[in-house]
């Protein structure tokens, strides 16, 4: 007679849900960006300085499909799909170098994002298959 294979649930599967959660808002808030980026690129300043490979729509569109990407993935990681935990890592590593390449620019900001990406990515990796049981 077999026993059903029971794995115990830690604390961090309340991390693991904000950490999903972070990353759908994240993206909601990128898509917006994108959307304004996109139909309304004279909203969107840049100094004269700025190199872009794209012009201001093409990133908008980026910033869209990003965005999309981190919303679905923070969906599929409250699901505990591997998937999602793929991406939400690859997402936020990232976040994360972009965040420290922008740190002179936006310290505050940038410190709280890479704490925030530092976070998602420990719950993802250490503690996401936890979610698969629930």
């Amino acid at each position: 007679m077999s026993t059903p294979k029971s794995t115990e649930q830690t604390g961090w599967v309340g991390w693991i849900v904000f950490a999903g959660i972070m990353m759908m808002v994240g993206g909601a808030l990128w898509m917006i960006i994108g959307f304004i980026a996109v139909f309304n690129d004279d909203w969107v300043v840049l100094g004269q300085e700025a190199a872009l490979f794209l012009d201001i729509s093409g990133w908008g569109w980026v910033h869209v499909i990003l965005g999309a990407l981190a919303i679905l993935s923070g969906f599929l990681v409250m699901k505990g799909s591997m998937f999602g935990r793929i991406v939400a890592v690859l997402l936020a590593t990232g976040s994360l170098i972009v965040n420290f390449l922008w740190l002179p620019v936006y310290p505050i900001w940038s410190i709280v994002i890479i704490a925030i990406d530092v976070l998602v990515l420990y719950a993802v990796i250490v503690h996401g298959r936890e979610l698969k049981d629930v």
